[in-house]
């Protein structure tokens, strides 16, 4: 069974940064793209930021593109979002997901093919 336990989340003002990790075991983690979504109150949850196996291709949701950075260290088997700039819009809950299909490059930000989720950690930027 894999497991995905996100941290890093908290409050901080705009313009601030936060950088989340996601930990992951009970797969082989350096097969799968990781992806970052978030879920803002009464919001549907949508997709930030995917990166593939090796980490060698990356894909943002325009609204945090040269804000955010995805990147991945598969010996730690750990995946993190940088977030720089942060605006009182990005204030939600933010989930990583594990792709159901190894060594899929680019990265893709459909979410029916994430089959494994974290517990998801709130970030609140105040304005």
């Amino acid at each position: 069974q894999v497991q995905l336990v996100e941290s890093g989340g908290g409050l901080v003002q705009a313009g601030g940064s936060l950088r989340l990790s996601c930990a992951a075991s009970g797969r082989t983690f350096s097969r799968y793209a990781m992806a970052w979504f978030r879920q803002a109150p009464g919001k549907e949850r949508e997709f930030v930021a995917a990166i593939n196996w090796n980490g060698g291709s990356t894909y943002y949701a325009d609204s945090v593109k040269g804000r955010f950075t995805i990147s991945r260290n598969n010996p730690k088997g750990t995946v993190y979002l940088q977030m720089n700039s942060l605006k009182p819009e990005d204030t939600a809950v933010y989930y990583c997901a594990a792709d159901r299909a190894p060594f899929r490059t680019p990265p893709i930000s459909t979410m029916n093919e994430y089959d494994y989720w974290g517990q998801g950690t709130q970030v609140t930027v105040s304005s």
